[in-house]
């Protein structure tokens, strides 16, 4: 469970604002809980049905009763979702990389939301910046692409973040205001439990390089805000925002520890079974 850095310079005073913080627990609060939830997007990967059996296994076999109570989830190539999640069981979800905002018609090689549900998918993700730069999805389509998986009853997790260029400009803040308010226009409120927010700066991406979690936590800081001002403050509180962009297991637990972190999308190291069953198994720092 973790409170945000907003939510406790409001609650200073209150005792609730400094429960004890259990071991192996996040810090408890009668204001709202955010689960962590660790994902693993692999692309254009691996190469066979095998190979995605052995990681998918492996991978579940390292979440354990020792694991911390979070979510965890793989994004999957679509060939591969349906021995993916034989694979894991019930240890983790198995979602697909994409979607096609359009139900059905002549859209040659597109996936439907209604197909994806069709074979118990859940989760799908929206707007990574390789489906923006590469394929030229566009906020308006990546927002038909998370109002079609909303109307279908499943749940998405929306890419946002900046290029290198922006952020040496110090426009971070408002590249993912834009990205924040036209992907999730027309989502009500009500609706906010089945979004989650993956904030991905497109410079960390497959570099090696990471934002430091201060940075990271300010960004997240930031995305948190501009939720409150386009729901209310309950809904930011509510909202889980991951980081994305070379997440290592060498830099988790620090990324893990700050107060608007809720997770990780993990794109390389989630092919490594075990530097992401590190991850998965995060500690508390």
């Amino acid at each position: 469970m973790k409170l945000s850095a907003l939510t406790l310079l409001a609650a200073v005073g209150s005792s609730a604002a400094f429960a004890p913080t259990l071991s192996g627990s996040r810090a408890p609060t009668g204001l709202f809980a955010r689960k962590p939830f660790i994902s693993g997007n692999w692309k254009l990967n691996p190469q066979t049905r095998d190979e995605a059996v052995t990681l998918a296994t492996e991978i579940a076999d390292s979440i354990t009763d020792d694991s911390p109570d979070a979510d965890v989830a793989l994004f999957v190539p679509y060939v591969f979702i349906e021995s993916a999640m034989a694979s894991v069981g019930d240890k983790l979800m198995v979602g697909a990389e994409g979607v096609c905002p359009e139900i059905n018609g002549a859209f040659t090689g597109a996936v439907s939301t209604g197909m994806l549900d069709s074979v118990g998918v859940k989760w799908a993700l929206a707007g990574h910046s390789e489906r923006r730069v590469i394929f030229g999805e566009t906020d308006e389509y990546i927002n038909g692409q998370c109002l079609k998986l909303i109307d279908q009853g499943m749940a998405v997790m929306l890419c946002i973040g900046e290029s290198e260029a922006e952020y040496e400009q110090n426009l971070a803040g408002a590249v993912c205001a834009v990205q924040l308010k036209k992907g999730l226009a027309g989502i009500a409120k009500e609706d906010l439990d089945r979004v989650v927010i993956a904030y991905e700066p497109v410079w960390a991406i497959g570099t090696g390089k990471v934002a430091t979690p201060e940075v990271a936590e300010s960004v997240h800081a930031q995305c948190r805000s501009i939720i409150a001002e386009m729901y209310d403050q309950e809904s930011a509180d509510d909202m889980r925002i991951l980081y994305g962009g070379s997440v290592t297991p060498e830099s988790v637990d620090e990324l893990m520890a700050q107060p608007d972190i809720d997770g990780a999308l993990v794109g390389g190291a989630s092919l490594d079974s075990t530097k992401f069953g590190r991850i998965i198994n995060f500690q508390e720092v």
